[in-house]
């Protein structure tokens, strides 16, 4: 750890290359590489906004506990005894000891291994030998972390004052949501996967479908006409458009009849809460991320006795992406680690009363998108070995990439206006010609 005697002198270079971004290019190589920009990222997005961590059937009963990491921040995401769930720091009121050191389990009372301190479920301070009397213990519980439970997805922010427009989210989400019953479904697996790029990559290689070619699996069912128009569409796609149009209007026939909102709702950036939702059309049998596309498993969530509903995708900024199905949903964290090592939380969630091995097959399950992320990280690793060259420049976006554009724009947005309350000078990003690689080597 380095003790930072001139940050305002690196905030000011960061805000350099900010407001030099040059929209429809990718971003120049210290975005993604230098260790200084990851703190910055981690100070202006990831402690100021609100960032998806997990869902509540993981910490299905009083105890249950996940612990969450990213940059240099623990948390403890854990069920109260009044079925309430709180997010806390993971971080001891005495000396700072690291409580928790497990990804997920089960406790009565929160226990610091070291000098024993002691924390009720709520974070309450509750047992503690000689500490002085005149120190107030009421003052010593665990660090709160503002927290929002929607429709089962839990979403935690760190600031002081987290953003108020979380409700609008909820408000136009919730909807979409709520018939999948994520709350009455467990956790059927979980994969951590750690991915060689910065976090930015990931998020970009998430938020386009060019690639998709790529992810035989995937597309057995998933149409490559994600954020697609039909002036993107080529010649030799002709037939393929054709099907999907067919299939995406059976699909919106379905979804009527059921009365499952499904129109696209997108506010990806111009807000700190941003997201996107809608219902997609999935192909051949349509009805899961599976091989055979069939349901992967018999008992479907939230009451749904039509297996083939397509799959509901939810976007947020700056870390998730998720799909609900009518048999199970998957969900996918982000959260940075170093500059170039990312962690992919990937989780599989069925209903509470379906059984391994007679209602759903795991390996089924989990096969698309497992061999679909290992195939993504396979592409954020060329990609971060090619920003490492010294022959890397920002490139430009195809126009079917505009969700990238818009990841960055939020991503640019977000950060312009934390460099300004830092440094109460304009970073606003304006177009910028000939950006390069950049550097921020005089202040490293």
């Amino acid at each position: 750890m380095r003790i930072i005697t001139n940050e305002n002198a690196v905030a000011r270079e960061i805000a350099n290359l900010v407001a030099r971004r040059r929209r429809g290019y990718s971003l120049e190589a210290p975005l993604y590489l230098d260790d200084d920009v990851l703190d910055f990222d981690m100070k202006g997005i990831f402690a100021r906004h609100w960032i998806h961590v997990g869902a509540t059937p993981e910490v299905p009963e009083p105890g249950d506990y996940i612990t969450i990491e990213m940059g240099n921040y623990s948390l403890i995401v854990v069920r109260g005894d009044d079925m309430k769930v709180r997010a806390f720091h993971n971080v001891c009121r005495h000396r700072g000891a690291r409580i928790l050191t497990e990804p997920r389990g089960s406790l009565r009372k929160v226990v610091c291994r070291y000098h024993n301190w002691t924390y009720e479920l709520t974070g309450a301070l509750c047992q503690a030998e000689h500490v002085a009397p005149d120190i107030e213990r009421d003052c010593l519980g665990l660090k709160p972390v503002h927290l929002r439970d929607l429709c089962g997805l839990i979403f935690v922010c760190l600031a002081d004052e987290p953003p108020a427009d979380f409700d609008e989210m909820a408000c136009i989400v919730e909807p979409y949501l709520a018939p999948h019953r994520l709350e009455q479904c467990r956790l059927a697996h979980q994969i951590d996967l750690i991915e060689d790029g910065n976090w930015k990559t990931v998020m970009e290689n998430n938020r386009e479908c060019y690639h998709c070619s790529r992810h035989p699996e995937l597309m057995k069912t998933f149409f490559q006409f994600f954020a697609h128009a039909a002036s993107d569409v080529k010649p030799r796609q002709a037939a393929y458009y054709e099907r999907y149009r067919r299939i995406q209007g059976e699909f919106v026939d379905t979804w009527n009849g059921l009365g499952l909102p499904w129109k696209l709702v997108e506010h990806l950036d111009h807000r700190a809460t941003a997201f996107r939702v809608e219902r997609l059309a999935l192909d051949n049998r349509g009805e899961s991320y599976t091989i055979d596309t069939a349901i992967a498993s018999k008992r479907l969530v939230g009451g749904f006795s039509v297996p083939r509903l397509g799959a509901l995708s939810l976007h947020t900024q700056p870390n998730s992406w998720n799909h609900f199905l009518s048999d199970h949903a998957v969900i996918f964290s982000v959260f940075p680690l170093a500059p170039e090592r990312t962690l992919v939380r990937t989780s599989w969630f069925v209903h509470k009363d379906a059984v391994e091995g007679k209602d759903y097959d795991l390996d089924n399950l989990t096969r698309v998108w497992r061999k679909t992320n290992e195939q993504d990280a396979t592409f954020v690793a060329w990609s971060g070995a090619g920003v490492r060259s010294a022959g890397y420049e920002p490139g430009p976006f195809s126009p079917n990439e505009n969700q990238v554009e818009k990841f960055l724009d939020w991503y640019i947005e977000r950060m312009a206006a934390y460099l300004d309350e830092r440094l109460a000078i304009p970073t606003t990003p304006a177009i910028a010609q000939g950006a390069g690689r950049g550097s921020l080597a005089t202040h490293i």
